[in-house]
This record gives C-alpha cells, structure tokens and sequence, in this order.
C-alpha cells in the first residue's frame, strides 16, 4: 500500500515539472494529486481482488479434479477369475464318487454298508460289504488327490491376478481404485481360504473313510472269528469220485 502511495505522488511531481505554468490567458487544469492516488489504490484493490477470485477458481477447478480422480472406477477386475478357480474346486467336490458330501447318503452307508456285522449276516455279504468297503476308500483317496490338483492348478491364476491386483493398487490415481483393488486383494484370499477348505474337506474325507473301513473290518474279523471257533457238525465223511 505505501509503495502504490509513493508511486501516485511520483506521477503527480513528473506532472508537475512536465508541464510549464500556463499562460494568465489559458483555462487553468486543476488536478488533485489525492484523488489520483485514491483511484490508483482503488484500481490496485480491485486488481488484487479479481487475481483472488481467479485464484479461488483455479484451487475449485483442482479440488473438482481430484473428486473426479477419487471417484474413477479402477479399471481392472478379477471377478471373473477368481469365481471360475472356484466354480472349478466346487465341481470337483461335487464330483466325489459313491459316499459323497451328503448326510443322508452317509447315515444310508452307516447303517448299510458299514455297519457291524451280526449273526444273521451272511458269509457272503460280509465279503461283499468289505470289497465295497474297500472300494469306497479308494475312491475317496482318489477324490482328494483330484481336489489336491485342481487346487495347486488354481496358484498360477492367483499368482498372475495378486500380481495385476498389486500393480493396480500401486498404480491408482484416487481413493475408490485403491479401496476398490483392496478389496479385489481381499476376494482372492478369500478363493484361496475356499480351495484350502476343499482340500482339508477331502482330506478328511479320505482319512475318515479309510478309519471307517478299517474299524468295521476289526468288528467284521471278530464276528468271522467266532463263527470260526463256533461248535458246530464235526466233519463228515463223504464218498469222493476221483477218476472217471
């Protein structure tokens, strides 16, 4: 402001040793140096004034610029990806043969097929529930190592989507891309957690089974055991033909 001041005063001095005095005949020109200096300091306020307002637009337009930044969709997605490597484990869990993931068709071979052999079962189906028994633990040993496959055939596709995931998130130009490729992170741990529970699933399934088939032999050894020592007709001599 002092400095305005001093430049008006300046400008009113030149003015006055530019121009000689006027003749006594001439119309006198009255300039007040105050007045000048008072529209030049108004002139400079009003300068000020609009390079605030300009500045205030400009720090607007940044502000809407950064929203728009903060709202763009990030433009990667795993979705797809990730529901394919677990439509693929679950369908190899759907695929267990004979005793599956069901509780009636367990309870149904629980009181079948593996349940403790009694007097009034046959020497016949003893044999045929332990070969069915047999059967049923192979195949679940089977199931387990096709979902043990199918879930390590699952790690490359993870490693390549964590991989794309990360360099997005690093990449992210505003807040939504990075919550959003957050949460793409937290849906593939989440595929992963869902292929190490089919894993376990099937393992134990396997395990369960095998001890099933193996407890049920125990039980069915016994019971051939004691029809074994059981008394009974001694033996009985019989006429034999040997050669025609």
């Amino acid at each position: 402001m002092i400095r305005i001041r001093q430049l008006a005063v300046a400008s009113v001095v030149a003015l006055l040793v530019t121009f000689p005095a006027a003749r006594s005949s001439a119309q006198i020109v009255v300039f007040d140096p105050n007045n000048y200096a008072q529209n030049l300091l108004t002139a400079a306020r009003a300068l000020q004034h609009i390079n605030n307002q300009i500045t205030s637009l400009q720090n607007q337009a940044q502000m809407l610029i950064n929203q728009a930044r903060n709202l763009a969709n990030l433009p990667y997605s795993s979705l797809q990806q990730l529901q394919s490597s677990i439509q693929r484990t679950q369908q190899l869990l759907t695929q267990a043969q004979r005793i599956a993931y069901d509780v009636q068709q367990i309870d149904h071979a629980f009181s079948t097929t593996y349940a403790p052999a009694s007097s009034g079962t046959s020497s016949q189906m003893l044999i045929t529930n332990a070969q069915a028994r047999w059967q049923i633990s192979v195949a679940a040993l089977q199931d387990a190592l096709r979902v043990q496959a199918g879930v390590v055939g699952n790690l490359d596709t993870n490693r390549t989507q964590m991989s794309a995931l990360v360099t997005s998130s690093q990449s992210a130009t505003g807040a939504l891309q990075a919550a959003q490729a957050g949460n793409q992170l937290v849906a593939l741990q989440a595929q992963q957690l869902a292929d190490l529970t089919a894993t376990v699933a099937a393992q134990g399934r396997a395990q369960s089974l095998e001890a099933a088939q193996r407890i049920t032999a125990q039980n069915q050894g016994r019971e051939q055991l004691r029809r074994f020592l059981a008394p009974g007709v001694g033996y009985q001599p019989t006429t034999v033909q040997m050669f025609h």
